[in-house]
């Protein structure tokens, strides 16, 4: 039994993403909103049915919030496409390829963000 205790080397993150992975992480993201819209659309006409309007109301704002974030995602798509993804608009550096791994659709980095509240 071996009492070695360190811990493997981590592979150094790259300090952009390629616009490969941004596409693919995109066209995930945008999938699952997509499967979230349906499924909402779904409870939301059963909830309709059962004229239940404060759940109604929820799956409304919901339904709301996927949308924008839709539309987030195809922003940033189009930014992948004319080369500008991964740049913060409001202080041209590079967004943290970790901010991109959470978020792959967002436009600002941390700081820029909380400008534009």
């Amino acid at each position: 039994m071996s009492l070695d205790t360190r811990t493997p080397p981590v592979e150094a993150r790259p300090e952009r993403v390629t616009p490969r992975e941004a596409r693919r992480r995109l066209e995930h993201e945008r999938a699952s909103r997509l499967a979230q819209l349906q499924a909402i659309g779904d409870a939301g006409r059963e909830a309709q049915a059962v004229e239940e309007a404060d759940e109604a109301q929820v799956m409304a704002a919901q339904r709301d919030t996927i949308e924008r974030v839709l539309r987030e995602v195809e922003a940033a798509l189009v930014r992948v496409q004319d080369g500008s993804y991964g740049t913060c608009p409001g202080c041209s550096k590079s967004i943290p390829v970790e901010r991109l791994e959470i978020l792959p659709y967002t436009q600002f980095c941390v700081p820029c963000q909380r400008k534009t509240g």
